[in-house]
C-alpha cells in the first residue's frame, strides 16, 4: 500500500504539471534579491581630521593598511610634478637613507608604497608594528634629494618620449581633452617640456600642499583591533598637522556640439584607435545609477554585450570592445573603444552608432536582462568574501556621500531594474547626437571612407586635431610625388647621399660592435655583412646569445636561447632586401615608392620592399631614416621600427651610429662604438 500511496502522489505531480497554464510570453517575476549582512568596520577620528577604519580579520597572520587623501581635482602649472612627488617618496627619510629604508622592508618580506596622496602597507602581524613606521616615516618625513630628482626626472622623460608615437596612448589624451579641455584636471596631460621646467623645490611645494590629514582616511585590514591601530596611528602620525590643501573651482565640461569624427593623424599606426564617447553628469548617489550599470554591462560591459558581439564575433573587425560609463562627483564620461584594422575603421564607426542606437530604442531581451543582473549578484557576492571590499565600501560611503545602506541595498536595486529603465537611461546618457568619435590612425589610409560616414540618412563630419587635442587643419595625406620619380632613383640618391658609387663599391665588408639598452640591462651587440650576401647579427649579455640571424648565400638561420630555426630559401631572399651590405646597389625588383609620408625627422619617401616591410628615405637629404615592418603576435597586428641615425664617416662612407628599434610602446636604443669596414672577416662567423 505504501507504495501505491506513493505512485498516486507522483501521478498527481505530473497530471498538475501538464494541465498547468504557463504564460511564457512574460518574463517571470525575479525572486527577492538575498539579503547582505555587510560587515562595519570599527572606526575613530584623530583630532587632526585623518579619520581611521579598522576591519579585523583574524583568520590570517597578517596585516595592511591604506591611507587615502581624498583631495579635490586639481590642475597644475607644470603637470608631471605629481608623479615625480609620487615616484621620490619612499626613496629615504630624514632618518634612514634610501637603501637602508629598502632593505629594512625587503628583510621583513612586506610591502611599502607611498605616493602623493596615497600610502600603502602590508606585512605578517609580528612585524607589522614596525613595518607601520617605516611606512609612516617614509610618507611624512621625507627626504627629496636633487639626485634622485634628476633621476626620476630622466625616467619620466623617456617614459614620455617612448609613448611619443603610441596610437592607444595618444588616443587617450586626445579624447580626455575633447572631453573635459585643459583647464580641466581630467583634461590635463604631461609633456617633455612641462617636466623639464620641474625643480625639486616644486616637487617640495606639490607634497606640502597636497599631502596633507583633510579628507584623509586610513583604513586597517587584516589580524589586527581598534584597540592595537589608534596606538599605532597615534604614536606614529602625531605630528601630522591640521592643514586643508589648495582649493578650485573646476570647470563645467561641455557637451560636442553635434555629432563629430575627431580625427588625430598617426603615420606609423597599423590600428584605428577608436573612443565614441560623450560626457554625463551621473553620481553614485543618482537614482539612475544601478540602472546604468546595467545598461552599460549590456551594451559593452562583457564579452557578450552588444559592442562586443558585433564588432568581434559577427565582424571579426577586432579582439575585443569595451565601453564603460563613470560616476565620479565632479566629472565623468561615457566612453566605448576599440583597436580595429585601419580597412575597417569606417565600418567600424557605423557599427557603434548602431548598438548605441539599439539600445537607446529597442527594449533588451528579458533573458539578457536576467542574465546581467545574476553576473552582477555573483560578483558582488564574491567580492564580499575579501575583507578588503569592507573596508572599500566604508571608504566610498564616505568619499562618495552615499547611504549607510547603500551596499546592503545593492542587490535589491540592481534586481529593480526593468527593460525600461534601461533604455531611458541609455537615451539619456548615451549622448548618440552629441558623441565625440576620437579616432587615432594613420590617414591616408582610413580618412577617405571616414569623410563618407553617413548614420541615420545624415554625413559625420571630421574634424582633424593634433596629439595634443589642439584643432587643425586636414592633414595633407597624398603628397604628390616628383614626376618621373622611381625606386632606382630614391636607391642612388642614397648611394650619392652616404659617399657615393665609387666610394661604396670600394667596400667589401663592414664589422660593427655596440651596447643595446633594455631597461635596466645592457646587451652587448655585433654586426657584420659581406658583399657576398653574408649577415651576422648577435645579441648577447655575459657570454650569453640571447639572439643570433646569420645568413651565408641562400642559406640561414636563426637562433636564440639554445633554439635554432632554419630559414626558408623565400625567407632569406627577403631577409637581404633590408640586411645585406648595401641592398640599394642592386637593381630594385618589384619595390614601389608608395607615397611621401611624414617622419619625426621630416617627409620621407616610402619604398615598398614586401606586403610587410616598408623603407623611408629622407626627400631632403636622401639618407635612410627607418624601416617599419609589420608583424603579428597574440593576435594582434603591430609595428615593429628600426629608426637609423647618428651618421659618421667611415672610409669616406656614411654609417648610422645610433639604430633605435621600437616594438610598440618599447624603444631599445644601439649604440655602436666600433665600426670598421674591409677587415678580414672569417668565413666560420657566418656558418
Amino acid at each position: 500500500m505504501k507504495f501505491k500511496f506513493s505512485y498516486l502522489l507522483l501521478l498527481c505531480f505530473v497530471t498538475t504539471g501538464m494541465f498547468a497554464q504557463i504564460d511564457r510570453t512574460q518574463m517571470p517575476k525575479p525572486g527577492p534579491a538575498p539579503e547582505i549582512n555587510l560587515g562595519e568596520p570599527d572606526t575613530f577620528e584623530m583630532s587632526n581630521g585623518l579619520e581611521v577604519l579598522v576591519v579585523e580579520d583574524r583568520k590570517l597572520p597578517q596585516v595592511s593598511v591604506r591611507l587615502v587623501i581624498d583631495n579635490k581635482p586639481h590642475t597644475v602649472q607644470k603637470p608631471g610634478v605629481e608623479a615625480l612627488t609620487s615616484a621620490l617618496l619612499g626613496s629615504g627619510t630624514k632618518n634612514l637613507s634610501k637603501d637602508e629604508y629598502n632593505e629594512e622592508i625587503e628583510f621583513l618580506g612586506a610591502n611599502v608604497s607611498i605616493g602623493a596622496e596615497f600610502a600603502f602597507a602590508s606585512s605578517l602581524t609580528k612585524y607589522f608594528p614596525r613595518v607601520f613606521e617605516l611606512m609612516a616615516d617614509g610618507a611624512l618625513n621625507p627626504v627629496f634629494t636633487q639626485e634622485e630628482f634628476d633621476a626620476e626626472k630622466a625616467k619620466l622623460i623617456e617614459g614620455l618620449k617612448s609613448n611619443a608615437k603610441n596610437v592607444g596612448a595618444i588616443a587617450g589624451r586626445v579624447s580626455s581633452v575633447l572631453a573635459y579641455s585643459t583647464n580641466h584636471p581630467y583634461g590635463q596631460y604631461t609633456t617633455e617640456e612641462s617636466v623639464e621646467k620641474i625643480t625639486l623645490q616644486d616637487v617640495q611645494n606639490y607634497y606640502n600642499n597636497y599631502f596633507v590629514p583633510e579628507n584623509a582616511y586610513m583604513a586597517f585590514i587584516g589580524d589586527i583591533d581598534k584597540k592595537e591601530a589608534k596606538k599605532l596611528v597615534k604614536e606614529y602620525f602625531k605630528n601630522w598637522k591640521a592643514e586643508k590643501a589648495p582649493q578650485f573651482s573646476l570647470p563645467e565640461p561641455k557637451k560636442a556640439q553635434y555629432r563629430q569624427i575627431d580625427f588625430v593623424n598617426m603615420p606609423n599606426a597599423v590600428q584605428s584607435e577608436i573612443i565614441a564617447q560623450n560626457t554625463v553628469d551621473l553620481k553614485m548617489t543618482d537614482a539612475d545609477y544601478f540602472p546604468v550599470l546595467v545598461a552599460n554591462q549590456i551594451l559593452g560591459g562583457s564579452f557578450g554585450s552588444y559592442l562586443n558581439m558585433n564588432l568581434r564575433e559577427d565582424k571579426g573587425y577586432t579582439y575585443g570592445a569595451r565601453s564603460s560609463i563613470g560616476a565620479d562627483r565632479y566629472a565623468s564620461r561615457f566612453r566605448a573603444s576599440v583597436s580595429v584594422r585601419n580597412e575597417v575603421t569606417d565600418s567600424a564607426v557605423v557599427e557603434i552608432l548602431k548598438e548605441i542606437k539599439r539600445i537607446r530604442t529597442e527594449p533588451v531581451d528579458a533573458d539578457k536582462l536576467e542574465d546581467t543582473k545574476k553576473k552582477f549578484a555573483g560578483n558582488f557576492v564574491l567580492r564580499l568574501e575579501r575583507p578588503s571590499t569592507i573596508a572599500s565600501y566604508a571608504l566610498n560611503i564616505r568619499t562618495e556621500n552615499l547611504p549607510e545602506d547603500f551596499y546592503k541595498t545593492y542587490l535589491q536595486k540592481i534586481n529593480a531594474v526593468t527593460q525600461d529603465d534601461v533604455k531611458r537611461v541609455a537615451a539619456k546618457y548615451f549622448d548618440i547626437n552629441h558623441l565625440q568619435i576620437v579616432i587615432a590612425g594613420k590617414g591616408s589610409e582610413v580618412v577617405e571612407n571616414l569623410e563618407k560616414v553617413e548614420f541615420e540618412g545624415k554625413s559625420v563630419p571630421v574634424l582633424y586635431y593634433d596629439k595634443y587635442g589642439k584643432k587643425t587643419d586636414k592633414p595633407e595625406f597624398n603628397k604628390p610625388l616628383p614626376e618621373g620619380l622611381t625606386v632606382q632613383k630614391v636607391f642612388d640618391d642614397y648611394i650619392k647621399a652616404i659617399g657615393g658609387e665609387d666610394k661604396v663599391k670600394a667596400i667589401d665588408n663592414v664589422a660593427m660592435k655596440g651596447t643595446m639598452s633594455a631597461g635596466p640591462q645592457t646587451l652587448n651587440v655585433e654586426m657584420a655583412a659581406t658583399n657576398k650576401d653574408q649577415v651576422f647579427f648577435e645579441i648577447g649579455m655575459s657570454g650569453m646569445v640571447m639572439s643570433k640571424m646569420v645568413i651565408d648565400g641562400d642559406t640561414g638561420y636563426n637562433a636564440g636561447q639554445g633554439q635554432k630555426k632554419d630559414m626558408t630559401s623565400e625567407e632569406v631572399k627577403e631577409n637581404l632586401k633590408t640586411s645585406s651590405l648595401f641592398p640599394e646597389l642592386k637593381t630594385p625588383e618589384n619595390l614601389e615608392i608608395t607615397g611621401i609620408e611624414s617622419t619625426d625627422r621630416g617627409d620621407a619617401y616610402a619604398v615598398k620592399i614586401s606586403d610587410k616591410v616598408k623603407t623611408f628615405y629622407s626627400v631632403e637629404t636622401g639618407l635612410k631614416l627607418k624601416e617599419v615592418t609589420v608583424q603579428e603576435q597574440m593576435g594582434r597586428t603591430f609595428e615593429s621600427t628600426t629608426k637609423y641615425k647618428d651618421y659618421k664617416p667611415v672610409n669616406g662612407v656614411l654609417f648610422p651610429h645610433t639604430m633605435t628599434q621600437s616594438v610598440g610602446p618599447q624603444n631599445f636604443d644601439i649604440k655602436f662604438t666600433e665600426v670598421k669596414v674591409n677587415q678580414d672577416i672569417p668565413e666560420t662567423q657566418f656558418q
